[in-house]
């Protein structure tokens, strides 16, 4: 799940050339997506499971900071981002969340995890500074370090609440409010009064790339690169743990790039196909630590009067 996760994620920012290119803003791309998927959700789970989107009273703070940090946050933050520093060094910083997650679940948490964990974290990092060339765009601007790694810092809260809830809260609920919200949450940053809809009748040819309606990339931005991602990306972190789902999400940023090269036309270079495969290393290896605490879990204990013998045979 986390692997079809991270490839349903990947299209998110191809799909969005094309909303650009016909003249939608960024921040107005990322609006539309939230705002999409938000009302998607909501109009199916009011049919088919009208439960998934009742909040019990003392769960209402969790759903607003999900909304604010997980969803919202990330997105603002990391556009705040690419306004002070290259496109691949704030990416890079987003993608820290792994590293992130993995010292709060050791430090905070206090929860010892396989080595196949951090080594795989760091891993997936190093391979991403490799993707994105990180030494050719280094210039230092404080603020816009700071915001990238606040974008990360909300990265890593997104796997940290999506590992923290119990059967109290649906996941189905959770996604679809978390939409609304930071639907809401950004409307003020990006102004969608101002959007020009007529954009979405257009059809689209990027430089080099596949022509495409904006329509058609918009509801694939909207069905596969958010809904069917979130859903698969949360239900993958509850069986991953919080720590791995992280390390495995570094893939979104590879398979983006290959969705880019078969869409865009954008070739992959030497750095990108070797960064690749050692951010696709490190999420393997990462996995082999949930593979590894499974086949260690001791056996459940037999039932009271019955031997283990009894029980097993």
């Amino acid at each position: 799940m986390a692997f079809a996760s991270s490839l349903c994620f990947a299209f998110s920012g191809p799909m969005a050339k094309y909303l650009n290119e016909a003249g939608v803003a960024p921040l107005e791309a990322v609006w539309v997506r939230m705002a999409g998927a938000g009302l998607l959700l909501l109009g199916v789970l009011a049919v088919v499971k009208p439960a998934a989107l009742r909040i019990a009273r003392s769960r209402l703070p969790f759903f607003a900071v999900y909304a604010v940090v997980a969803v919202a946050g990330v997105q603002s933050l990391y556009f705040a981002a690419i306004t002070r520093l290259p496109v691949g060094i704030a990416l890079l910083l987003e993608f820290m969340a792994p590293v992130m997650v993995v010292a709060y679940v050791r430090i905070v948490r206090k929860i010892r995890l396989a080595r196949a964990a951090y080594i795989g974290a760091v891993a997936a990092v190093a391979g991403l500074a490799i993707v994105v060339e990180a030494w050719e765009g280094i210039r230092l601007d404080t603020i816009g370090l700071m915001l990238g790694l606040l974008a990360g810092a909300c990265c890593a809260g997104y796997f940290l609440m999506s590992d923290s809830f119990g059967d109290d809260v649906d996941p189905l609920g959770l996604i679809a409010w978390g939409m609304t919200g930071a639907a809401v949450v950004l409307a003020p940053i990006s102004q969608p009064w101002n959007i020009d809809w007529a954009a979405f009748t257009l059809t689209v040819t990027p430089e080099g790339g596949a022509t495409l309606p904006v329509l058609g990339a918009f509801l694939c931005m909207v069905v596969v690169a958010t809904v069917a991602a979130y859903i698969l990306g949360v239900n993958a972190v509850r069986r991953l743990s919080a720590a791995v789902g992280a390390t495995v999400a570094s893939l979104e940023v590879i398979a983006g790039a290959v969705v880019a090269w078969l869409l865009l036309g954008q070739a992959l270079g030497p750095y990108q196909i070797l960064g690749g495969v050692i951010v696709l290393s490190g999420a393997l290896l990462a996995q082999t630590a949930t593979l590894g605490r499974q086949a260690a879990a001791p056996p459940e204990p037999a039932p009271a009067g019955l031997s283990r013998t009894t029980v097993e045979s």
